[in-house]
């Protein structure tokens, strides 16, 4: 009788352990399970040549390409090359879209430094600091960086229905190509407002922000 009972003994307690076991390996896994994520959603902002630029809520993990296709797809004059749409984001990035022409502008406003030249050689870096999207984010060091900044960007208002050629050229993304434009334009009809600047060609929302600030008419 007493075999009996420590048998019993033994099999209740092998069988109280072996429960315990399981329900502390279940709660293991439910700590280190990615459900939590996988039912998390971001807010993202997508600006310039989309379809619909604007702030959209994605799922956790969501890539740039799942982005662009939510904002209706790129626009016909859309760059992506220095994008990598491939990219995961995270709640709170901005995405910036650039056009042909601003991607060109860019490089030709690159090329008064000769140490951003030796750099752009090598890789092509993104415009702007806040693009999370950008494959090369601030590849360049600090020191050239403000160098070049110091060197090409006027800390003036610029007038944009009378500045010459060289001034516009000394607003942030403002190359030759576009700054003659800019000319181009005024010349057949004079800047009523600063943000009329967006209809010429090649000067869409994201290059308006940053030279907003610089501007005048």
């Amino acid at each position: 009788m007493i075999k009996n009972k420590k048998y019993f003994q033994i099999i209740i307690s092998f069988i109280l352990f072996l429960f315990l076991s399981i329900l502390i390996n279940n709660m293991k896994v439910n700590a280190d399970s990615p459900v939590k994520n996988k039912t998390k959603t971001i807010f993202v902002d997508i600006k310039g040549s989309i379809n619909s630029p604007g702030v959209y809520e994605l799922n956790y993990n969501s890539r740039v390409i799942d982005l662009i296709n939510k904002a209706g797809g790129l626009t016909e004059n859309a760059d992506t090359s220095i994008i990598n749409l491939s990219k995961k984001l995270e709640d709170e990035s901005v995405v910036i879209i650039y056009t042909n022409d601003e991607i060109k502008d860019y490089k030709e406003k690159l090329l008064s430094s000769t140490e951003i030249v030796k750099e752009i050689n090598k890789k092509i870096i993104c415009p702007d600091s806040d693009n999370d999207a950008c494959i090369n984010q601030n590849n360049i060091n600090t020191k050239s960086n403000k160098s070049s900044s110091n060197n090409n960007v006027s800390s003036e208002i610029i007038n944009i229905n009378n500045a010459s050629l060289s001034e516009l050229q000394t607003l942030p993304g403002i190359g030759e190509s576009k700054a003659k434009r800019i000319i181009e334009y005024r010349n057949n009809k004079k800047f009523e407002n600063i943000e009329e600047i967006k209809q010429v060609s090649g000067i869409g929302d994201s290059l308006f922000e940053k030279i907003k600030e610089h501007i005048t008419v």
